[in-house]
């Protein structure tokens, strides 16, 4: 095994077209790892490492973005408003058959203006989470008191940092290897992970010993379980028809089609935790309006988010949730159903047309209801962990070993797809 991946190390850099997209890749995530080491004004720092150890929710989002809230830094929102506003405009496809029609018909084309319309969308939702988590820090005396002029110079240039890592992650899709976004986030976690064990060991207790050791035993397991969730897939059998022209015989052979148990990867991880972002948001508005419904509507949104047991079955539900909606953006049952006829192909046992379309239907379903509960049980596992074992950078390490091993993967396969193309 060791020799097949020195092998193929040599392979990949000997390529040079291949060589250019992944120094492409590092000069790109460089450039983040800069912008996320340049604060913005007014930032008292003690408070800040101490508001970060007391709050569960937010070290869940500074792994969201990229590490670049725990310094308050110009790309403290990361990849936040990019990505819901992807999420609302796949929703939309589902509410306006005008945007479907868009996004699932009109092939590349279409799901570029379907990019357009999520980056302009960008905006206004990165202002709204901008100025909702600077009111918050000042609020909680992470931020230094600073005027209006200040404020509003702090939300441009975070808004603006927004922006510019939304551009950063598409160039990376698009002249680099892997997803963009995702692979930013990974970064940003690899990044954290000196610290978090430079703080381990510092405050290590050896009451804790046993805990620590547990919580590495579950690490290799959930690792091993990852690969195999992400690598398993059902074969459906899918036979051509013979079609004869001329004096030729064409068809007749027999391939199939691979439905994996998790077709949504990474993403419903991602898309949970930009949503529980809102229940924040929606409580720091509530806090500042000066009505005893509102303070009191606050006060039990606080009070739920720092409840730990309902933190995790929500965050549970939303992973399973998305897990679903995911993959049924991905996989179009009905769609392949049609280009199997259209291109006489069938699946044996299975008449063409509604009955194969139910046929697949029902096998994604079955398969993604597996991806969904494994991801669910993963992604609430380490909270879970943290309520027993009161170690919050355990909470925080299950989750980023979720993303980086999903994301390890997909690079991986896009490697070995361009290693495979080079040699064709």
């Amino acid at each position: 095994m060791f020799n097949t991946f020195v092998t193929k190390l040599k392979l990949t850099f000997e390529d040079r077209g291949l060589r250019r997209r992944i120094l492409f890749v590092i000069l790109i995530l460089a450039l983040f790892r800069l912008g996320t080491s340049i604060f913005i004004p007014g930032v008292d720092r003690v408070a800040l490492e101490q508001f970060f150890s007391d709050n569960q929710f937010f070290g869940l989002l500074n792994i969201f973005s990229g590490g670049g809230l725990s310094n308050l830094s110009i790309m403290m929102l990361g990849a936040g408003p990019f990505i819901t506003a992807s999420i609302i405009m796949q929703l939309l496809t589902l509410i306006f058959p005008s945007l479907k029609e868009l996004y699932h018909e009109e092939g590349a084309a279409g799901r570029r203006k379907m990019a357009q319309y999520s980056r302009l969308l960008t905006v206004p939702l990165a202002l709204i989470q901008g100025f909702s988590l600077l009111v918050l820090l000042e609020r909680q005396g992470v931020l230094l008191p600073l005027t209006a002029f200040d404020k509003l110079a702090a939300l441009v240039v975070v808004t603006a940092g927004a922006v510019l890592l939304m551009w950063l992650g598409e160039m990376i899709s698009e002249y680099g290897i892997g997803n963009g976004i995702s692979l930013l986030i990974f970064a940003g976690i690899l990044a954290g992970l000196p610290s978090t064990i430079t703080q381990l060991l510092i405050n290590f207790d050896p009451g804790l010993f046993p805990t620590i050791v547990a919580f590495l035993v579950a690490a290799v397991a959930i690792v091993a379980a990852v690969v195999v969730v992400t690598e398993g897939e059902r074969p459906i059998p899918i036979t051509y028809a013979k079609r004869v022209r001329g004096m030729k015989v064409y068809g007749g052979i027999s391939t199939y089609l691979p439905i994996r148990v998790n077709n949504a990867g990474v993403m419903p991880i991602i898309f949970a935790l930009s949503i529980l972002l809102f229940p924040q948001l929606i409580a720091n508005f509530l806090g500042a309006i000066n009505n005893s419904i509102a303070a009191t509507a606050a006060e039990w949104l606080f009070a739920f988010l720092n409840n730990g047991w309902a933190y995790s079955i929500t965050y549970f539900v939303l992973v399973f949730a998305f897990t679903f909606f995911y993959s049924a953006i991905t996989f179009d049952p009905h769609a392949i159903s049609e280009n199997l006829q259209k291109s006489g192909a069938f699946i044996p046992g299975i008449r063409p047309g509604a009955q194969t379309s139910d046929f697949l239907a029902k096998v994604l379903t079955r398969l993604t209801l597996v991806g969904a509960l494994f991801l669910g049980v993963i992604a609430m596992l380490p909270l879970a962990m943290q309520e027993i074992t009161g170690i919050a950078s355990l909470a925080i390490g299950g989750t980023s070993l979720l993303i980086v091993v999903s994301v390890a993967l997909d690079f991986m396969k896009q490697v070995d797809a361009q290693l495979s193309m080079r040699e064709y």
